[in-house]
């Protein structure tokens, strides 16, 4: 059953219906009103603008819009009428449908009352516009500011109506696919519900894998006991003894070949499981992406407003309006790129006068397209208009006393370029409310980079504009590398990294004691990730070290890790909100083999090397050799919440500490009775056992009773306080006061440092 906005159809009025169907048909009309206006020749076009418009009247009439009622039959009369060759498409009938189309727009903005009342006030307009449908075109050549249109006869009804709007076969409407809209919050969890069942599948395979041990050493016992048995005949034993061994041989055997059909079992099954939870997460995700035309379908309409204000004949082509993004970076893109279009209108495109002087077409072209490449959504707007001109830059940049003559005479194309992004630059003397307040280009730049992107410019004078923006694919699934520091996982987003490469232990050379390599004609200062990230004493082995190559040509540096894995797709997972803004940290995600990795901030990144830099602090890098193995005190975390339990045990495993991860109460039992540990971090609510049931089940036990137990909690509750402190819990903290120090500080005053 369709679904709008989670609930039924049926939850709905008729107005209200009548608002959500109007809406589309409202985007499919102007758009084919657009497209008419470039090619009158589109019969297609005509049809199906006349079936929306058809059904915005059917619509109307159900719900007593008599106003709405009239003015889609004069859209329909007139399309009939442009049908049958009666009438010719002009500029001026465009224009009028398109009002009729704003009026219908804002109409359905308003509830029921206002809607009624609204449509009161705007009856001379309708009744303005329905007059001026039916009357004939004025050339667009003698058009006055404000045209008034005269008085016409009615269009020749020669074809009826109900037949102009019948398909044929081949064009008879497809059935659309019904849609359920459901808002990012519930993509979210569905999402983080996708991953945790990722990890419940992947922790199968330990457990076949056990399996696959005991089956082994129950191959070994058999073959013991099948020699026992040849043994016995050898021996010439008793009939009865050999008889029962025979009848155990019997049953030894059954029991084997149905341990090894359990085996085969339990693997087919662990594969399905995989196979769904893969699917059910690229389900979600596949959710999560949408067209690219869904979040532009009002830019042919601006630009064409536009140009025609500025007395200007430009058309905005869209290349790649099938390419899916993440429904997030396409809602943020909507303004940034209304920006980038009224500014190429404005600034960049000339009148038609002065292409025609310049030996161009009439008509300007603005070309807006989307496309993957390199696991990257890029999005290109460019002209073919007047450019640039740089010299006029590097005029208002001395103006504006942002460089000196000489400075400025030496700033290179693109250096110029980049003056553009800045606060209060603009190239216009005066300003519009379309452009030239000196707001715009920045507004852009920064709502690209606060998305993880990059936006870059290119023009040539008299040629055209180019503005190129890179972005993740989604924010829900990130393309990344998977690289190794002080014997941790972690992920670097592919849309960060400039070069992966090997540097040999010879081509380091120290500049003012600080360590670089050649890359190209550049010098590469580098730093070790170990170091970055707090993790200890960097140490190398080998004669290459991995580097990933991150910053921009003002800064840029090499990262040097352990190793690296290679690249995933990787789902992902906001941080819990206690923890705040973590450094160099930006989110969390499952590896394919479901072990949870952190997703590196290479902004914050690039923020703590220049900190670093600055304090004189880089560690030099050199081969080192491997890192001594020390005995660390162990910690058991449990927690339901895979960011929770990950977080803490990154934090911890920072300290020195050895950590172990536990999901729920049960298995926290489970791993504290097989292993020994010398602290025990527990959440309170957590399925099948909670955390003080297991502080309890803790403190009873002849064996474990001394071992301290501290419980960590989302909610300052008094009574899980009480209940805590009274099964025994050695220590309380309540995560709303919850950072990294406190946790620490609270671990080392019950176990002390971690023994490295």
């Amino acid at each position: 059953m369709t679904r709008e906005s989670g609930r039924d159809l049926s939850d709905y009025s008729l107005y209200e219906l009548f608002r959500i169907e109007a809406k589309k048909q409202i985007e499919a009309l102007t758009a084919g009103l657009l497209a008419l206006e470039h090619d009158p020749t589109d019969l297609g076009v005509i049809v199906r603008m006349m079936r929306d418009a058809h059904s915005i009247k059917g619509g109307a009439s159900i719900v007593n819009l008599r106003s709405v009622v009239k003015l889609a039959h004069g859209m329909e009369d007139y399309l009939v009428a442009v049908q049958n060759k009666a009438v010719a498409i002009s500029q001026q009938h465009v224009d009028l449908v398109l009002e009729a189309i704003d009026l219908i727009a804002q109409l359905i903005k308003l509830d029921e009352t206002a809607a009624s009342v609204w449509l009161t006030q705007q009856e001379s307009d309708i009744q303005r516009i329905l007059l001026a449908m039916s009357a004939p075109p004025t050339p667009v050549s003698a058009a006055p500011a404000s045209p008034q249109f005269p008085e016409a006869p009615q269009l020749p009804a020669a074809v009826p109506r109900a037949a102009a709007l019948e398909p044929t076969e081949a064009q008879s409407p497809v059935r659309e696919q019904q849609v359920m809209r459901v808002d990012s919050a519930s993509l979210d969890k569905l999402l983080a519900l996708a991953s945790e069942s990722r990890v419940s599948a992947h922790l199968l395979q330990p457990f076949l894998q056990s399996l696959q041990r005991d089956k082994k050493k129950q191959n070994e016992w058999f073959s013991e006991f099948d020699q026992l048995h040849d043994l016995l005949k050898l021996l010439q034993s008793d009939d009865r003894l050999l008889e029962k061994a025979h009848a155990l041989e019997l049953g030894v055997q059954a029991l084997k070949n149905k341990m090894a059909e359990r085996i085969v079992e339990f693997d087919a099954h662990e594969r399905r499981l995989l196979s769904v939870s893969k699917n059910f997460l690229d389900e979600i995700l596949s959710v999560r992406l949408r067209p690219f035309q869904d979040g532009i379908q009002s830019f042919p309409r601006m630009v064409r407003d536009l140009a025609r204000r500025l007395e200007k004949e430009i058309r905005l082509e869209v290349i790649g309006e099938t390419t899916l993004v993440d429904r997030n970076i396409l809602a943020a893109l909507e303004t940034p790129l209304g920006h980038i279009l009224r500014n190429a209108i404005d600034h960049g495109m000339e009148s038609p006068n002065q292409r025609l002087a310049a030996g161009k077409s009439r008509d300007g072209r603005i070309q807006l397209e989307a496309r993957h490449s390199a696991g990257k959504l890029i999005i290109l707007v460019s002209d073919d208009g007047a450019g640039v001109d740089l010299d006029k830059i590097r005029a208002k940049v001395i103006e504006k006393g942002m460089a000196s003559a000489a400075m400025a005479s030496a700033l290179g194309p693109d250096e110029l370029l980049d003056f553009l992004f800045l606060p209060a630059f603009s190239l216009k003397d005066g300003t519009t409310d379309i452009s030239g307040r000196g707001v715009g280009l920045d507004i852009v730049h920064d709502m690209i980079r606060v998305h993880g992107g990059v936006v870059k410019i290119s023009s040539q004078t008299g040629a055209g504009f180019q503005l190129q923006i890179t972005l993740p694919l989604s924010q829900s699934m990130v393309r990344a590398v998977i690289v190794d520091i002080a014997g941790e996982a972690y992920a670097v987003p592919i849309a960060k990294i400039e070069h992966v490469i090997k540097v040999a232990h010879a081509s380091i050379a120290p500049i003012e004691d600080k360590p670089f390599f050649k890359l190209g004609e550049q010098s590469i200062g580098m730093v070790s990730a170990t170091q970055l990230l707090g993790l200890g004493t960097p140490g190398f082995a080998g004669d290459q070290i991995p580097v990933l190559v991150i910053g921009n040509d003002q800064r840029r540096y090499g990262v040097v890790v352990d190793a690296i894995y290679g690249e995933q797709n990787l789902a992902v997972q906001a941080l819990e909100p206690i923890f705040g803004k973590l450094r160099d940290v930006s989110a969390a995600s499952l590896l394919d083999d479901g072990s949870p990795v952190l997703i590196l901030d290479v902004a914050d990144m690039l923020v703590s090397i220049e900190k670093l830099a600055r304090e004189g602090a880089l560690m030099q890098i050199g081969a080192g050799g491997q890192r001594a193995a020390h005995k660390a005190k162990r910690i058991l975390v449990v927690d339901d919440s895979m960011t929770v339990r990950e977080m803490e045990r990154k934090l911890l495993s920072a300290r020195g500490f050895q950590v172990d991860i536990a999901v729920d109460g049960m298995d926290g039992w489970n791993a504290v009775r097989s292993d020994d540990y010398d602290l025990v971090i527990t959440d309170v609510d957590m399925p099948r056992m909670d955390g003080i049931e297991l502080v309890t089940l803790i403190k009873k036990d002849v064996r474990l009773h001394k071992l301290p137990v501290m419980i960590v909690s989302y909610k300052d509750r008094a009574e899980d306080r009480v209940r805590g402190i009274g099964a025994g819990a050695d220590y309380y903290l309540t995560k709303g006061s919850f950072h990294d120090e406190t946790l620490l500080e609270a671990v080392v005053d019950l176990i002390g440092e971690s023994g490295i």
